[in-house]
């Protein structure tokens, strides 16, 4: 019988310790509560590995006392039940480790078929000796069987596999010397060397596979554990998420805290971050005077839960922080498996403060720009209605003669009824003509009243384009006689089809762009703008044309995203900007534009037809 010499008590002691630290690790496992899937593999790996390394420790024991060494196999029938699932359960492990959760699919569960045939051929190996032509507990004077390379190299395949992933995981996302993945290297690199020593003869081929993966599974679950139990994050994809400005917690399917960063503590003033793990969201909430806002909080996770796709996104107020966050609820899933709910809180408190500082100032500059509108229109006023004035006077005093011409010819004898009526008739025509530029007067005033209103009130009303045309070719008359431009206008859409809106804002947006046409041309003396209509499919569209020298590229991109003006220090850039804030929000329309070189720009008004 071969004894095992001196290393019979080196190796009896190594996987007594072993034995001890896998009983240990198992223990603590086996006491947590809501076992992850990483944890409840690392359990049965552990079981498996005690199961293997137990029936070893007995044969090294029994080895002196029995004398027919070829009945040492016996303790084998048990330790290779551990031994054959073991690398199997090291590639859920690697699997897991790299994608957080798996399915447990057909194919995962093939990969059990053939160590349950190893377990059945070494059991039979007395009829057949495929597994072990002669046995004996020293590696170097073994006998093996031909059925024992196939195990032995399907064995090495699902190590390498799953070895490779764990490297290529850990270094990918913690690096290369960092502290997991050192230790990584090292559990990886302990049953492939020792394997390599005890088949060259360097070292006693005595149970070295037991020993080498006992050593390896207890190097990856303190790489694992660093410092926090099961807490898989790595460390540099941690010190990455820390970072993050906006905050962040996960929750798991009982709403539970797996995880958070940094931010997440800070924004929420957390004082015992070490029991953070495992407290379930809403009582954390309560914890943290925000027990007003579980049940908001609940009505929106709830909506994940009946849609794992669905991503929810809300603004909410926290007045004890004196914060607004843009809430993000979203489902964790990789490869269709639902891994958790993650809650990002983006903080917008800068962002709502600006938005009141941006409105109050845009207010003013609107306020401002009114201002300078009414001016403008008042001075078209006074010089549209001159005309008309003058010409309503002269006609009073044209009637004021004939009714003279008429009362003294009463009496006279030398006047007939045909002078009577001729009379009558020119009085008549004095009439119709003051008819019509008091008319004209009135569409003026008309006008330029829903002008004035639209500063203060916004009336939607159904009118047609010629309505809406009249109402710009009235108002524009001064400037268009001031700066000596020409207006065509060409209308191609019938009175049946009517915009419904703020005829008087639509009109003011036409103006502005009129006026910026005419602006365009400079000192040209020949300024010619085109307002034209035209129905495109589904859409009504109002376009100003000018032929100037076109739009420089600098402020093209910018024109209606910002307050930018062409003008120098005559413009105030808020024209195109609120003209097309005016279309975009009142019309539910947009504002385009073409412009070519010296040849011209073309605004575009596309409004939707209801």
């Amino acid at each position: 019988m071969t004894g095992l010499g001196r290393y019979q008590t080196v190796y009896t002691g190594i996987l007594i310790i072993l034995t001890f630290v896998l009983v240990i690790f198992l223990n603590y496992l086996l006491s947590k509560k809501n076992k992850k899937q990483l944890e409840k593999v690392f359990i049965v790996l552990f079981s498996l590995l005690i199961l293997s390394i137990v029936p070893t420790i007995l044969q090294m024991f029994f080895a002196n006392k029995i004398d027919n060494e070829q009945d040492l196999i016996y303790f084998d029938y048990v330790s290779y039940i551990g031994v054959c699932y073991v690398p199997v359960c090291f590639t859920y492990l690697s699997l897991i480790f790299a994608k957080t959760k798996i399915n447990f699919t057909k194919k995962l569960k093939s990969l059990l078929i053939l160590p349950t045939i190893s377990i059945l051929v070494l059991w039979t190996n007395n009829l057949h000796h495929l597994f072990y032509q002669s046995y004996s507990i020293n590696l170097s004077d073994i006998k093996l069987g031909s059925y024992f390379y196939i195990h032995y190299i399907y064995t090495m395949v699902l190590f390498a596999i799953s070895l490779v992933m764990l490297i290529k995981y850990s270094i990918k996302n913690s690096g290369f010397f960092s502290k997991q993945a050192i230790l990584i290297f090292i559990g990886v690199a302990t049953p492939i060397v020792t394997n390599i020593l005890a088949y060259a003869g360097i070292i006693p081929g005595l149970n070295v596979t037991s020993i080498s993966l006992g050593v390896t599974v207890i190097l990856l679950t303190i790489a694992m554990l660093k410092f926090d139990l099961f807490k898989l994050t790595p460390i540099a994809l941690q010190s990455i998420v820390d970072r993050i400005s906006d905050s962040y917690v996960v929750l798991n399917d009982n709403y539970e805290i797996t995880d958070y960063n940094l931010t997440f503590t800070r924004t929420f003033k957390v004082k015992n971050v070490s029991n953070l793990r495992g407290k379930h969201f809403a009582k954390f909430l309560d914890e943290i005077g925000l027990k007003d806002k579980i049940k908001e909080f609940a009505k929106y996770i709830e909506k994940i839960d009946n849609n794992k796709k669905k991503t929810v996104n809300f603004e909410i107020n926290i007045e004890k922080l004196n914060k607004y966050f843009n809430v993000e609820i979203t489902s964790i899933i990789i490869n269709g498996q639902f891994l958790g709910i993650l809650v990002l809180f983006k903080d917008i408190t800068q962002h709502i403060n600006d938005m009141r500082s941006i409105k109050n100032n845009q207010e003013l500059l609107i306020e401002q720009e009114r201002l300078a509108s009414l001016g403008q229109m008042i001075g078209g006023i006074a010089h549209n209605l001159k005309t008309p004035i003058f010409s309503v006077a002269g006609g009073l005093e044209g009637l004021s003669d004939l009714i003279k011409e008429y009362d003294e010819s009463i009496d006279d004898p030398n006047v007939n009824n045909q002078d009577m009526h001729d009379i009558a008739k020119d009085m008549n025509d004095w009439i119709y003509k003051l008819k019509d530029h008091i008319t004209y007067m009135s569409d003026v005033i008309t006008t330029v009243k829903g002008q004035a209103v639209n500063m203060s009130e916004a009336q939607k009303i159904d009118f047609p384009i010629s309505e809406l045309f009249q109402h710009v070719n009235i108002l524009m008359q001064h400037i268009l006689k001031e700066k000596l431009a020409t207006l065509e206008v060409h209308n191609d859409i019938p009175d049946s089809i009517t915009i419904y809106g703020n005829i008087n804002s639509l009109v003011q947006v036409i103006n502005n762009l009129i006026s910026n046409a005419i602006e365009a041309y400079g000192d040209n003396p020949e300024k010619k703008v085109v307002l034209s209509s035209k129905k495109e499919g589904k859409n009504i569209i109002i376009s100003v044309k000018d032929f100037g020298p076109g739009l420089p590229k600098e402020v093209q991109d910018k024109l209606f995203k910002e307050m930018i003006t062409t003008k120098g220090k005559n413009g105030t850039g808020l024209g195109l900007f609120m003209s097309y804030s005016n279309i975009k929000a009142h019309f539910n329309g947009t504002i385009k534009f073409e412009t070519v070189p010296n040849e011209g720009t073309r605004f575009d008004i596309i409004i939707p037809n209801k």
